[in-house]
């Protein structure tokens, strides 16, 4: 027992868009920034370093640490900033790690930049995908209690977070997050892991088709650093491009998709009945202002895009998305989704599991998103069940939704004897995990 609330948790949820941390018992993320980092290989670097040298020492605040032969740069901040042969990598695949090197930067950024903790003093909660497996499960344990020499931990599974986070214990909740959208439901506090589904269509696939809609318009979005702008008259701008030759592909697309991500949500929404090409033709056009300073007209895409939710084969109908034919048929649409998965649980629970389905995740903050899933799930569920999609009225808790269950979770009395602590650790090892964490 950790004397209560004298400590505070921490609470961190590495979401594949978003990392989200802070302190239990808060109701937002003290810190939120992206899930990639930059790295640059050192072999690259050498040869550019004469000419790069004053720069570099403006910019030490960041977690330059030499991993082995590359350099890590966490944050927003770090990431915005361009840096010759920067590549953007990810440490996550189908919501589960594969590079620990980038996780263990990221939550060194978190405690360390952004929380300025020192882990040994807090217990840590970590969220984690509903498939988890137990190696990555046993991974994290060590490294948070061998590196970090935590005092405790605590991993939770998304889903029943989010669960807490509106204050059920069942439900089915349905997180479409940036990379990929799952459906898992919970059941007293439990995942029912045999009825867990997933897609792999989330926020970035989305971001990803607006995209190349857009460029098949002709419209290209120059990243922010490609250009230059001076005001010449008040109010009117001069737009100069700027030339970096030493830029890598994958950070141009990083830059690239921050803008196009920015305008799926101002502009998007879902809409009421599934999306028709002649229906849509003549909607009224949205203008939105990119950062290079010209306007673009968005039409028939505001409501294309965020379709392809509810309709997956609707991906393949926008030119250059091609490389989705392959997976398009096993991926199935969101209230069939749903529907499978509440089928796939006991006949007891079923109508309760209706009643009470929750959406979570960045890209289930969409407009119009709800009133699409419940107005779907009606059609196709059995006449005796009463459907109700449950969402956080405030955008932010629906984002944040895994991290706000987390935060309730750690700060309750009766959790405090959950905890999987240090010296169970040393007594157990790493495996015992599976027995305090189910």
């Amino acid at each position: 027992m950790y004397g209560g609330d004298e400590v505070s948790a921490i609470v961190i949820d590495l979401g594949s868009h978003t990392c989200k941390a802070g302190y239990a018992g808060e109701d937002a993320p003290k810190a939120v920034f992206p899930s990639v980092v930059g790295c640059i290989d050192q072999m690259d670097a050498d040869d550019d370093k004469e000419n790069n040298d004053s720069e570099t020492n403006n910019n030490n605040v960041d977690s330059n640490k030499p991993k082995g032969k590359r350099r890590l740069y966490v944050g927003s901040q770090a990431l915005g900033f361009l840096r010759d042969h920067m590549e953007v990598v990810s440490p996550l695949k189908d919501g589960v790690v594969v590079d620990w090197d980038i996780v263990d930067s990221i939550w060194d950024h978190a405690l360390k930049d952004c929380l300025l903790v020192d882990p040994k003093e807090h217990p840590m909660l970590l969220a984690e995908p509903s498939s988890n497996t137990q190696q990555q499960r046993e991974r994290t344990a060590e490294l948070m209690f061998e590196k970090y020499k935590v005092p405790a931990l605590f991993l939770a599974k998304n889903a029943v977070l989010t669960s807490f986070a509106s204050g059920r214990a069942t439900s089915v909740v349905v997180d479409s997050g940036g990379g990929s959208t799952t459906v898992a439901p919970v059941h007293d506090g439990y995942v029912l892991q045999k009825a867990v589904s997933s897609s792999p269509i989330g926020g970035e696939f989305l971001t990803d088709c607006l995209m190349k809609s857009l460029e098949s318009k002709g419209i290209v979005i120059k990243p922010r650093y490609s250009f230059k702008r001076k005001e010449i008259q008040p109010g009117v701008f001069q737009t100069v491009d700027v030339d970096f030759p030493h830029t890598t592909e994958s950070y141009k697309l990083y830059s690239q998709r921050v803008i196009a991500s920015d305008i799926k949500e101002c502009v998007c929404r879902a809409p009421d009945t599934p999306y028709d090409e002649s229906a849509y033709s003549n909607i009224p056009m949205t203008p939105y202002e990119l950062p290079d300073g010209q306007t673009i007209e968005i039409g028939a895409d505001r409501f294309k895009i965020p379709d392809i939710l509810f309709n997956p084969p609707l991906a393949q109908t926008i030119p250059g998305m091609d490389n989705f034919a392959e997976i398009s048929p096993s991926v199935r649409g969101l209230p069939q989704m749903v529907i499978e998965s509440i089928n796939r649980c006991d006949v007891d629970i079923r109508k309760e599991l209706f009643g009470s389905i929750l959406l979570a995740g960045g890209t289930a903050s969409m407009q119009q998103l709800k009133e699409r899933l419940e107005k779907d799930l009606l059609e196709e569920s059995p006449q005796a069940a009463r459907v109700k999609v449950l969402a956080s009225g405030n955008a932010t808790e629906r984002r944040f939704s895994v991290w706000i269950g987390g935060s309730i979770l750690a700060s309750l009395g009766s959790f405090q004897q959950m905890w999987f602590s240090k010296s169970e650790y040393e007594e157990h090892g790493a495996s015992y995990i599976q027995r305090k964490c189910p």
